[in-house]
C-alpha cells in the first residue's frame, strides 16, 4: 500500500502547480503591427488576455474613438468582438463591435446591444458607429471603426473584448468559451496616456479556480479511491485488522473535509460569475457533497458486525461509495475541461487514476486467491481412514 500513499504524494505535488497562472505563447507587441492602408494610431496597446491588441486615436473636438481592434479567432469561422461599456464592468451593458468571415469569404462587421447574459440583441449601440470594416490575414481578424464617445469630454473608457468559434447560418454568434482568458477579457482604459488595466480580480479568479479543482482533484479523485482501495483489500488479511479501518477512515473524513473546502470554493465561484453555469459540473458536485455527508454520518450508525442490519448497511455504504468513486472521477475531468490547463497535467492525472486502478484489479486478484484458498481449506478435513472393529 506504499505505493499507493506515494502517488497521492506526488499528484499532491504536481497539481500544486496549477496555481501558477498559465503562461501565454510568445506573440509580438502592438508596435510592430502595420495596416495595409498605412493607417497611423496614436496608441497601441498589447492586451492581456486573447492575444489581442487595440490600435486607438481619440479626437477630442469631435469626441471621437478611431480603434483598430486585432484578435485571432479560435477558428477560421470564429468572431472577435470589442466593446465599450458605459454602465460598467464586463459584458452585461457593452456595446460592441463584432466581426467575422461570412461562408462566402467576405468580412462582416455588427453592432450588439448587451443588456444582459442572456439577451444580446443585434441592433444599434447607444452611442454612434461609423466607418466599421474588418479584414482577414495570416489567422488574425482586424476590425476597424470609429465611435462617438457616449459621454463629452470623457477620456476613459471600461473595455471588453472577447473571440468566439463560430457564427450561425443566420448570422449569430455562437457562445464563446468561459475559461479564466475570457473571463478576464476586460478593464479600463485611459484614452490619453494609453494605460489600460486588466479586468478586476481576473488574476485573483483564475488563481481560485486553479484552488478549487485542485482540492477537488485531492479529495475525490484520489483519497476517496485510496480509501476504498484500503477497505476493500486489505481487510483480506487478518494481520491488518483493524488499522485497514483506521486507514480507510482516515482517507474518507480527509477526502471529505477537503472536498467541503473545494465545494465551497466553488459556490463562491459561482456568486462571483453571474451568468456563468457549468451545470453538469456543478450538480455532479451538488450530488458528490450530498452522498459524502450521508456517508460520513453513517460511520456513527454503523451497527455491530453480528447485528441483523449488518448485511443491509453494508449494501448501502458500499453502494455509495461505489457512487462517489465514479462520480468523483468524473467530475475532475469535467473540472480538467474547465480549466484548462496545460495537457501535461490533464495526464498525470490519467496515470494516478490508472495506476490506482492497476494496484485495485491487481489487489482484486491477490484476494480472491486467498479467498478461495481459505474456502478450500475450511472445505477439507482430515479423513479418518482406520476401520471400525467389528462386533463381537
Amino acid at each position: 500500500m506504499a505505493s499507493i500513499f506515494f502517488l497521492t504524494i506526488l499528484t499532491l505535488t504536481l497539481t500544486l502547480t496549477l496555481l501558477t497562472p498559465h503562461l501565454s505563447h510568445a506573440q509580438l507587441t502592438c508596435t510592430t503591427q502595420k495596416f495595409t492602408n498605412n493607417k497611423l494610431y496614436n496608441h497601441c496597446n498589447d492586451l492581456p488576455s486573447l492575444n489581442s491588441y487595440l490600435h486607438w486615436s481619440l479626437n477630442s473636438p469631435k469626441n471621437t474613438l478611431s480603434i483598430a481592434f486585432i484578435a485571432p479567432p479560435p477558428t477560421a469561422s470564429g468572431w472577435v468582438s470589442w466593446a465599450i461599456n458605459p454602465s460598467g464592468e464586463g459584458m452585461a451593458g457593452a456595446q460592441a463591435l463584432l466581426a467575422y468571415k461570412a461562408s462566402n469569404g467576405t468580412m462582416v462587421v455588427k453592432t450588439y446591444n448587451i443588456s444582459s447574459y442572456t439577451s444580446i440583441v443585434e441592433g444599434k449601440l447607444a452611442f454612434d458607429v461609423k466607418d466599421t470594416r474588418a479584414e482577414y490575414s495570416d489567422g488574425l481578424i482586424k476590425l476597424f471603426a470609429t465611435v462617438v464617445l457616449p459621454e463629452k469630454g470623457k477620456t476613459a473608457v471600461n473595455q471588453v473584448w472577447q473571440v468566439g468559434p463560430s457564427v450561425t447560418e443566420e448570422g449569430f454568434p455562437a457562445k464563446h468559451a468561459f475559461l479564466p482568458v475570457n473571463l478576464a477579457a476586460k478593464g479600463r482604459l485611459d484614452l490619453l496616456s494609453g494605460r489600460s488595466t486588466g479586468g478586476s480580480g481576473g488574476g485573483s479568479r483564475t488563481r481560485k479556480r486553479n484552488i478549487h479543482g485542485i482540492l477537488n482533484a485531492v479529495s475525490w479523485g484520489i483519497l476517496f479511491p485510496v480509501g476504498i482501495i484500503i477497505a476493500r483489500y486489505l481487510r483480506a488479511f487478518p494481520s491488518a485488522d483493524p488499522a485497514w479501518f483506521y486507514l480507510h477512515a482516515f482517507c474518507q473524513v480527509s477526502g471529505y473535509a477537503v472536498g467541503v473546502a473545494g465545494w465551497a470554493t466553488g459556490l463562491k465561484l459561482g456568486s462571483d460569475s453571474k451568468g456563468v453555469t457549468y451545470n453538469t459540473h456543478r450538480d455532479i458536485g451538488i450530488a458528490l457533497f450530498s452522498l459524502a455527508t450521508v456517508q460520513v454520518f453513517a460511520l456513527f450508525l454503523r451497527p455491530n458486525k453480528d447485528h441483523k442490519l449488518r448485511f443491509y448497511w453494508n449494501i448501502y455504504h458500499h453502494g455509495i461509495g461505489y457512487a462517489i468513486l465514479v462520480l468523483g472521477v468524473i467530475n475532475v475531468f469535467k473540472g480538467l475541461d474547465i480549466l484548462s490547463p496545460e495537457s501535461k497535467w490533464r495526464a498525470s492525472y490519467i496515470i494516478v487514476i490508472s495506476t490506482l486502478g492497476g494496484i485495485a484489479l491487481l489487489l482484486e486478484v491477490i484476494t480472491w486467491i486467498i479467498i478461495l484458498k481459505r474456502k478450500s481449506s475450511k472445505s477439507t478435513k482430515p479423513y479418518d481412514n482406520k476401520q471400525q472393529p467389528l462386533a463381537p
